[in-house]
Order: C-alpha cells, then sequence, then structure tokens
C-alpha cells in the first residue's frame, strides 16, 4: 500500500507524500540548534539533597527526567506540579513558590475538561526505599514567552499525597514535601 500512495500522487500530478514529508534543507554548513538542557537540585523539608531534576526543551515538548535518591520520598504515589516562583527557600512549605504556573487560568488536573493547568504534571512512584526515577513531558516551555525559566524563574514541586487529577486547587496532593529550583 505504501508504494501505491506515491504513485497515485504521481498520477494525479501531485507531489509523492514522501517528498511532502521531508524536512527543508538547511543552507551549508548551519547545524540544527540543539535543545537546551538544564539540572537541578530537589531538596525536601529539610533542605537535604535528595536527588535531580533535568529538563530538555524540544521543538514540541519539555522532558523532563526525574532521579530521587533512596530514603528521599515516603514510598507511594505524589503528585507533583510546575509552580510559578522558582524559590524553594522556605523549605517548612515551599510556600515561597507561589501556585501553580497557569497563564491562561487553565482549571487544574490532567484529566479535568477544564483543564489542566501549565504547571500539570503526572504522579510520580516512590518505591519501599523512598527512590523514584521517572521522565514526564509537558506542553509547558522551559525557555522563551512563559517559559520556566523566566524572570523569576519556577519550581518543580512534589507533595506528599497523590494528585487526583480533578479536584482543585491541587487534586487533594497535600503538603509540599520536594521542591527544585528551576531559574
Amino acid at each position: 500500500m505504501t508504494r501505491i500512495l506515491p504513485l497515485l500522487a504521481l498520477a494525479a500530478g501531485l507531489a509523492p507524500l514522501q517528498a511532502l514529508a521531508q524536512e527543508p534543507a538547511k543552507p551549508a554548513g548551519q547545524a540544527p540548534a540543539a535543545p537546551q538542557t538544564y539540572e537541578t537540585a530537589i531538596k525536601n523539608n529539610k533542605g537535604e539533597e535528595i536527588g535531580t531534576a533535568s529538563f530538555r526543551d524540544g521543538a514540541n515538548t519539555l522532558v523532563v527526567r526525574i532521579a530521587i535518591k533512596a530514603g528521599g520520598l515516603t514510598p507511594g504515589w505524589h503528585g507533583m506540579h510546575f509552580h510559578a516562583v522558582g524559590d524553594c527557600s522556605d523549605t517548612e512549605k515551599f510556600a515561597n513558590s507561589k501556585a501553580h504556573v497557569n497563564h491562561d487560568q487553565s482549571k487544574h488536573g490532567l484529566l479535568n475538561a477544564d483543564g489542566p493547568d501549565e504547571g500539570d504534571l503526572p504522579n510520580i512512584f516512590a518505591g519501599a526505599d523512598g527512590s523514584a526515577n521517572t521522565e514526564v513531558s509537558s506542553e509547558t516551555s522551559l525557555v522563551g514567552e512563559g517559559g520556566l525559566k523566566d524572570a523569576d524563574g519556577s519550581a518543580l514541586v512534589f507533595h506528599a499525597k497523590e494528585d487526583d487529577h480533578m479536584s482543585q486547587p491541587i487534586g487533594g496532593a497535600g503538603d509540599r514535601v520536594a521542591c527544585a529550583v528551576i531559574k
């Protein structure tokens, strides 16, 4: 079937489909722009480093890799969100990171018909030893207009409980237990 479509396109006087799918040629000597990568420490409520988060900004999505060391979180599911300010200095509650990144004022929740907001991310699971290792993606950009690395930065915040991805304002995820500055 794949060989028939280009032949039909040629017979109809159209360009073959493969030609339409090809990227435009870059001028000689011009390399494609490399995606930006950024890494930051994740700290718990005692100010101790419990892991790292790395961010890679792609053409259409932000890829976030999270590695939390053993003992970093309580075992089970934890909500995580992008918060509007890159300040994790208030280790007791991480309140300085403010609310979720939410430029268009959408409702909270990946499962919400009126959402999600830009800060919403999938839950993360910590094993019996408190460690977690995951990779998630988000349409929120790292740089540029509305990006996480704006003038006051952003924060990746982890919560004590699982996010139900529906209820307001944070899906019942509870207290903030870990935080990573994005600047």
